[in-house]
């Protein structure tokens, strides 16, 4: 028995949400996302609530009845307050900034990489720490994580991007011959 789907998806009155078959959409000024449920949920809406509900007790639907509700609770929070991943840059000569909607980054290689951010997402830079804010929480994680990868933090002296978070476990370099 799934603990998150039981619970109700309160939404404030600003946010427009409505229902066409299995899609659900839910819209706040410019931004709108839909979630679709690709039948695999019954859900029903009243008023500022939405509530979900398995359409059998098999294992799959127990499964995707806490998923969906958890999607959608993450959709209101994401268009009521939105995410924010910031991640950091170190080491001599790194450095990023943002042009627009491209991200150029100069991480130690030869050239510098021009990353294209999607329109959802807004970045802004200060010193070496780049702030990714977005209404998308599961695009926000893909972009981060694909920043990351350009030069992911090495475990001698730390160098790459990291997030700010995270904690890189350090080892001990060569040591001489006695």
């Amino acid at each position: 028995m799934s603990r998150i789907g039981k619970l109700p998806v309160e939404f404030a009155a600003d946010i427009n949400v409505s229902a066409n078959g299995n899609v659900i959409t839910f819209a706040k000024g410019k931004n709108s996302v839909d979630l679709d449920t690709k039948g695999n949920v019954a859900f029903t809406l009243e008023g500022n609530i939405l509530n979900f509900a398995t359409l059998s007790e098999a294992k799959a639907h127990r499964a995707f009845w806490g998923t969906y509700r958890a999607l959608a609770q993450n959709i209101v929070v994401g268009l009521t307050t939105g995410y924010t991943k910031q991640l950091e840059i170190n080491g001599v000569g790194y450095r990023a900034a943002v042009q627009g909607q491209v991200l150029n980054l100069q991480l130690g290689f030869s050239h510098d990489i021009n990353y294209e951010l999607p329109e959802s997402l807004e970045a802004s830079v200060e010193k070496n720490v780049i702030t990714l804010k977005s209404h998308d929480k599961q695009k926000l994680g893909q972009v981060a994580a694909e920043i990351r990868s350009f030069r992911p933090p090495e475990p001698y002296k730390g160098k790459g991007v990291k997030y700010i978070e995270e904690h890189i476990v350090r080892k001990a370099g060569k040591t001489s011959k006695k």
